[in-house]
């Protein structure tokens, strides 16, 4: 579990590099200087002809997930470091030193004692250039680096304040809490800076506070220097961070309040304990699991407020961060928040309870297609002794509230359903061996239909409540009004149909009922029109 979460999901190679850094450019994704030399580090394997020493070391054959720490932890025992440059689609680095004598130190030691970073042998040698130049005035682009080299120094005893010693665990308090933040949320976001061993989540004094354990002390001083006092989401959700006393986490379970990364067999716990803490510690508590990525710059893509500069963590403005495993929640959020909701203010589980259905009509492939709406539903289990009721979980915890939000207490077949938040971490598929639950449960992660596992899809903007406007998208041109309005009376009556003006693959249709229309969209959405056209049903907020 170690390295750089967000490559889970989309792959993060170094583009957060090589369309921001000020020392590349567009294209190649490397400056003519440094394309030279990675055509250089080339020959150097063919021919063997080393370039002479430099104040800049150029690191080879890295590991995808490497990151700036990485780097600098190479470099730490040799001097003072003034520059470090990672290309991560190249698997390679630059790392400048203070003075000459420090790089040749660390070349000549790694020619006889091979460098790893993070379990993989790497390659040291000489850059064939005397310094790496960055422009100061987009330096912000560059804050993990310099994040790295500050973490540096402190650890090194120079300006920084205090000697964090062997203090590998931060203290993480969020204060001004305004959005829910999980244990995996902030994974995510300490991973930035190097291996998370352990974390514990907990509250004391009506406040949400994490213990982080890092495997190293420069990473966990490089997630310090660089979270301290930042926010969360714009104006709210504030960290404050500083070292813990303690020595070692002592992790006993591996579930959404302490988790042990290092050992993947730890037990889940007591269910009943992790209710009783969800409700008496936690889950009462208000806002407190969000998405770590809006106030601060380059991870203000991810806020539900508007946000701006999306840039210094390397990160494109407005792309939305998929690749973290939890879709979308910024959107989500967005979504809500033009719409005037207030955002939910639990921690949350990605699983849904949702009970009050109608055990005759009820499916996975139905409740798929209708939370479907506000998620990409990873898996559903009807449960075998309770029918009208059954679990769902969403892709993270953000759009399992959004469904929550929009569903609950919605007349679905003749019922109004209830939607609440599940005290399970995850849906159990059946085990091998055991009876077959007659089709009860069923996994939808690989499944073509979702809708929002393209990071900036626009369907993470038009999520709207249950309404009795449909709108109909992928309409071939084949098909006519007619057609779709017999279609859909197997489901209610219809009483507005419209073709998009300028797009008559598109149309709005209006039923009678909002639960006609859920019956319709339930029926109708991703139905075969054409030999290449599957009928897209969203909710509209339109009128006909």
């Amino acid at each position: 579990m170690d390295g750089d979460y967000f490559g889970a999901g989309t792959k993060r190679g170094s583009e957060e590099l090589m369309s921001h850094n000020p020392m590349v450019t567009n294209g190649t994704g490397l400056s003519p200087v440094l394309q030279g030399e990675v055509n250089d580090a080339k020959k150097v394997k063919l021919d063997g002809g080393p370039n002479p020493p430099s104040r800049v070391v150029h690191i080879r054959s890295l590991p995808h997930e490497v990151a700036e720490t990485d780097i600098v932890q190479l470099g730490m025992p040799f001097g003072k470091m003034t520059n470090v440059l990672v290309l991560k689609q190249k698997n390679q680095a630059f790392l400048e030193f203070q003075d000459e004598s420090a790089a040749v130190n660390m070349v000549s030691y790694y020619s006889t004692n091979p460098a790893q970073v993070r379990l993989k042998p790497c390659y040291v040698q000489f850059s064939n250039h005397k310094e790496l130049k960055t422009d100061a005035s987009h330096s912000f682009q560059n804050t993990n680096a310099q994040a790295a080299l500050q973490a540096a120094q402190v650890v090194q005893g120079g300006p920084g304040g205090e000697d964090p010693q062997q203090n590998t665990i931060l203290r993480v308090i969020v204060d001004n809490v305004g959005y829910p933040v999980t244990l995996d949320v902030l994974h995510q976001l300490f991973s930035r800076y190097g291996k998370v061993l352990k974390i514990i989540t907990f509250t004391k004094n009506n406040t949400f506070q994490a213990l982080i354990q890092f495997s190293d002390t420069i990473s966990a001083t490089t997630a310090k220097v660089s979270l301290d006092s930042q926010n969360i989401y714009n104006g709210c959700n504030t960290l404050k961070i500083d070292y813990s006393k303690l020595t070692n986490l002592n992790v006993k379970y591996n579930n959404d309040k302490s988790r042990d990364f290092t050992r993947p067999d730890l037990p889940s716990g007591d269910p009943t304990l992790d209710q009783a803490m969800q409700m008496g510690g936690m889950g009462g508590m208000p806002g407190m699991v969000p998405s770590p990525f809006a106030g601060m710059p380059g991870l203000a893509a991810m806020s539900p407020l508007h946000a701006q500069g999306a840039h210094a963590f390397g990160l494109p403005g407005g792309m939305p961060m998929g690749g973290f495993g939890m879709g979308n929640p910024g959107a989500f959020g967005a979504t809500a928040t033009r719409m005037g909701m207030q955002m939910p203010q639990q921690a949350g589980s990605s699983v849904i309870l949702v009970s009050n259905l109608d055990e005759e009509k009820v499916t996975p492939d139905a409740l798929f297609t209708l939370f479907g709406v506000y998620g990409d539903v990873h898996r559903v289990k009807i449960l075998f002794n309770k029918k009208d009721n059954a679990l769902i979980q969403m892709a993270d915890p953000h759009q399992a509230q959004l469904a929550i939000t929009f569903l609950d207490k919605v007349r679905v077949w003749g019922k109004n359903i209830r939607v609440a938040q599940s005290r399970h971490a995850i849906v159990q598929m059946p085990k091998e061996g055991q009876p077959q639950d007659a089709g009860l449960t069923k996994d939808f992660v690989n499944s073509p239909l979702h809708r929002f596992k393209r990071p900036g899809s626009k369907n993470c903007q038009n999520i709207f409540p249950p309404s009795a406007v449909l709108h109909l998208s992928n309409i071939p041109p084949s098909v006519t009004e007619e057609q779709l309005e017999t279609w859909f009376t197997d489901y209610g009556t219809v009483k507005g149909f419209k073709f998009f003006q300028k797009d008559r693959k598109m149309a709005l249709i209006q039923m009678n009922a909002v639960d006609e229309a859920i019956h319709a969209l339930i029926g109708m959405h991703n139905t075969q029109l054409g030999e290449n056209s599957h009928l897209r049903v969203s909710f509209s907020k339109s009128t006909i």
